[in-house]
Parts: structure tokens; sequence; C-alpha cells
């Protein structure tokens, strides 16, 4: 089974290599790179690429690492105690399977994506470090031990927010989603946008890299942004002419679909303030 690619998703070369590379080597495929290149969309892919099923556990700057293997829910068992319930002697019933513990139990190998792991604390990664590499965990309040059927394929997402552990990424495959160049951009547009003329794209283009290119940009629009604001320009059918901006603007069209925050929106307010005061 190697990944290519699919129908709905333009896998550079590199991106494709390290994908089998990590399957091969049976290790976690830790994917770097700006948000919305793509990170989490590529594990879904590669699901549906290799036919496999997908299990996504999204971490959020509250989650534990326990959450991803078992919870233990002893207030509902003390609960039904007091009730006299007969679930109470059967300590099973209070166990709430995690992703992973869903992931190794699956009948079939499974995707399993661990997305934005970088958003927990520090201690997350170091806290998964034996279950990933073993494959297996114990639950306490059970005895058992519980074991990958099937070893999953792993792919753990992060946007670079802050450093993992070297411990944690020693055990992991890594790769870094460069920002495609102008070509695989066209490719993926082709994909979500197929028979865009190109003069129209052309011109989006080229005022897309110039805003990403501009010095002192606070949050560069992604991938994701751009081909929302191609949704845009396509919906209010804005031709290239269009498009193009006023002598002294550097603002584009429908610039909230790229620009997220005011300090980016007043930057190109004051180049084009600067442009315009050195026009005169």
């Amino acid at each position: 089974m190697q990944f290519t690619g699919t129908d709905q998703y333009v896998a550079p070369p590199e991106l494709a290599i390290a994908v089998n590379a990590a399957v091969t080597l049976e290790r976690p495929l830790l994917v770097k790179g700006e948000p919305g290149t793509g990170k989490t969309e590529l594990a879904r892919q590669v699901a549906a690429s290799l036919g496999m099923p997908i299990i996504e556990w999204h971490v959020k700057s509250t989650t534990k690492a326990q959450q991803g293997l078992y919870e233990y829910d002893a207030v509902s068992r003390l609960r039904d105690s007091q009730l006299g319930d007969e679930r109470v002697h059967d300590v099973g019933n209070y166990i709430r399977k995690g992703k992973l513990w869903q992931a190794f139990d699956a009948e079939t190998r499974v995707v399993l994506l661990i997305d934005e792991i970088d958003k927990a604390d520090i201690e997350f990664p170091n806290d998964l470090l034996q279950e990933l590499d073993r494959m297996e965990f114990h639950v306490y309040e059970t005895g058992q031990t519980v074991r990958a059927a099937h070893r999953p394929v792993v792919v753990i997402t992060s946007n670079n927010e802050k450093e993992l552990p070297d411990a944690f990424l020693r055990r992991c495959f890594f790769h870094y989603i460069r920002f495609p160049d102008a070509d695989t951009l066209k490719a993926i547009v082709e994909v979500h946008h197929p028979g865009l003329k190109p003069r129209l794209l052309d011109e989006a283009l080229s005022q897309f890299f110039e805003m990403r290119e501009a010095p002192g940009l606070k949050k560069k629009p992604s991938t994701s942004e751009f081909l929302d604001w191609l949704k845009l320009i396509l919906a209010e059918d804005l031709s290239p002419e269009d498009l193009k901006r006023e002598p002294g603007e550097m603002l584009p069209r429908l610039h909230g679909a790229l620009l997220k925050n005011e300090q980016d929106v007043a930057l190109f307010e004051k180049l084009a303030f600067l442009a315009r005061r050195q026009g005169r």
C-alpha cells in the first residue's frame, strides 16, 4: 500500500515519501506546518487512500493523555452503589474507552489522528511515549493489559506553538509541510475549483503571494484561506479586472477571507498610505 495523494488531496512527492516511510517503519508521522496547510486533512486522505477507517482525537489545552487511553467514572459508580444498582459489581461498566483504546481494539488496521498535539501541556507527549511505542497500556482498575490487535497508522499534527520533548520526537518520523509554491497551489485550486479561468487565477495568485510576502505580517494567509477567498470571488462573479486594485490601494477585494486580525489590516492600510504619499 503506497500513498501518493488522492483526487481530493494534492500531495507533493516529499510528503508522500514521508507518509510511506512512517507506515513502513511503523512509527508515528509527526506533521508540522502553518495552520491551514492541510495537516489534519492529510490523515483523512491517507485513510481514504489506504482503505482504512480513521479515528480522530482532537487535542485541546485541557486534554490529558489518560483520556486517550480510558476514563474511569468513579462518580457514577458511587451513585449507582447508593441506589443499589447491580452494575457496580463490574468495574468495567464504568470504564470509558479513549481514542487509543478504540484504535487498538479495532477489527482492522486504522489511521489514528492525534490532532494539534502542541495545544496540550508539555507533559502530554511524554505521557504517551510508552503507549505509542509498545502499542499497549495497562488498565489499573480492571488489571487488564490492552494491546493493539493491528498496529494503527498514527498521524500527529502540530502547529509548532511549543517545542515537543526530544524523547517523543525520537519515536516519530518527522515532516514539515512547506507552504506550496505557485504551481502546487494551482494544482490544489484545480481540485477544489476545477476549470477556473487562468487570468483570474493568475491575478488572484499574484495578489495572494504579494500579501504573504508583506514585511511585518502577523498571520500570513494560508492555503485554506486562499481557497475560501477564491470561493467568494467566484460567488461574486468577479473578473480579473474587478480584482485589480486602484493605484495606492493595497487591500484586495474581500480581504476579510485572507486577513484575520486588525493589526494586519492596519499594516496594509499604512502601506497604502505610504504608497499614495510617494506617488504624489
